[in-house]
């Protein structure tokens, strides 16, 4: 009987996936500042215009969207302006011309959902958008389709402004972009590296299909997080060597400071893909390549690019990806701290997926 109630209780109280707390104190500092300073701003643009409100109701809900669950495609910066503002001006389209104010909603409603669908910003707020525009009151009859801009438009238009600005800070993406598998980099028809052996978009998409339910995520995204399971479950499931096991540990480097052309000798000497670049106290600061033109007059600096780095405790399967986009051929080992302790190429990874292959099947699977 317990069970029977604690899998109810599950079952009516559903936790989202990948949700921290801090995720969720950061969606709240996110809401105070976004709606406190929306407010304040419409106050000001609007102050002259008599029955408008500071803010409408479905920002709210744009609010939790923007704050809580930003990578979400229905809170992304079009769905939120285009998805409030359209619904708003079909709402008060619809009041016009139906004057039964139960059946006009419904249609706005509705129709919202439709032309929402046909331009791509989905808003679920967008409904009571719909909704203001049949039933808002004097303001929204007053200033007729005006209102859909001002303060359904501006609202949402600051609100967008103020989440890309918090994003910066909350380390979320936002716009979201989800992080794909590069495409082939040598002007070839081939797939890519890690396409030829996994999951393809049309097998998230025959998966989708079956599942006849429409999911809060891009296919993009849910392509990266099955692959990131697939390994998980390697991991979990064989003796997967580390980073320290199979790392480079007599790395050459070369100081940020110093001019490009020891870079250019060093990797010439030593016949070298890339060079980490350090600062003066060995923390990484960058890389730089073979392929970068001599340049005697200019500094490390000016040629680095920014390095991947692991842990040394990292499994070697979570560089997979980096060292299979077409762009990189190592992943710098830092400590804790930063200070570059080792390195893993191409070749190193090779060898590793190779000893896994070979013992990885022979031994038994952990639970």
């Amino acid at each position: 009987m317990q069970d029977t109630l604690m899998g109810v209780v599950r079952a009516l109280t559903p936790r989202m996936a990948g949700t921290t707390f801090r995720d969720r104190s950061i969606a709240c500092l996110g809401a105070l500042i976004g709606i406190g300073v929306t407010g304040l701003i419409s106050g000001w643009a609007v102050g002259n215009m008599q029955h408008l409100p500071l803010l409408v109701a479905p920002l709210g809900a744009s609010a939790v969207l923007l704050f809580a669950v930003p990578a979400s495609p229905l809170a992304q910066p079009w769905s939120i302006i285009g998805g409030n503002t359209i619904s708003a001006l079909v709402g008060i389209a619809v009041a016009h011309l139906i004057p039964d104010k139960a059946l006009a909603a419904a249609v706005a409603v509705a129709l919202a959902i439709a032309v929402m669908s046909l331009l791509r910003c989905l808003h679920p707020p967008g409904g009571a958008a719909s909704l203001l525009g049949v039933l808002g009151g004097p303001a929204a009859a007053s200033y007729s389709f005006g209102f859909a801009f001002v303060p359904v438009a501006l609202n949402s238009i600051l609100l967008v402004i103020l989440g890309l600005v918090f994003h910066r800070f909350s380390k979320h993406s936002y716009p979201h972009r989800a992080k794909v598998v590069m495409a082939q980099t040598h002007g070839t028809k081939d797939l890519a590296p890690q396409l030829r052996v996994e999951l393809t978009e049309g097998d998230i998409d025959a998966a989708l299909a079956e599942g006849d339910e429409p999911l809060d995520i891009s296919r993009d995204d849910l392509h990266r997080i099955v692959r990131r399971a697939e390994l998980s479950a390697l991991e979990r499931t064989a003796s997967v060597p580390r980073c320290a096991d199979v790392m480079s540990r007599d790395v050459l480097s070369v100081r940020a400071d110093a001019p490009w052309s020891e870079a250019h000798r060093l990797l010439l000497a030593h016949d070298l893909r890339i060079l980490p670049v350090v600062d003066g106290e060995g923390r990484v600061a960058g890389v730089v390549e073979m392929h970068e033109p001599d340049h005697p007059l200019g500094s490390v600096s000016e040629m680095m690019s920014d390095a991947v780095t692991a842990l040394p405790d990292d499994s070697v399967l979570r560089l997979v990806d980096h060292l299979s986009d077409g762009r990189h051929h190592a992943v710098l080992i830092t400590d804790g701290r930063g200070k570059l302790v080792g390195l893993v190429t191409q070749t190193d990874m090779i060898v590793a997926l190779a000893r896994l292959a070979v013992t990885g099947a022979a031994r038994p699977v952990k639970t």
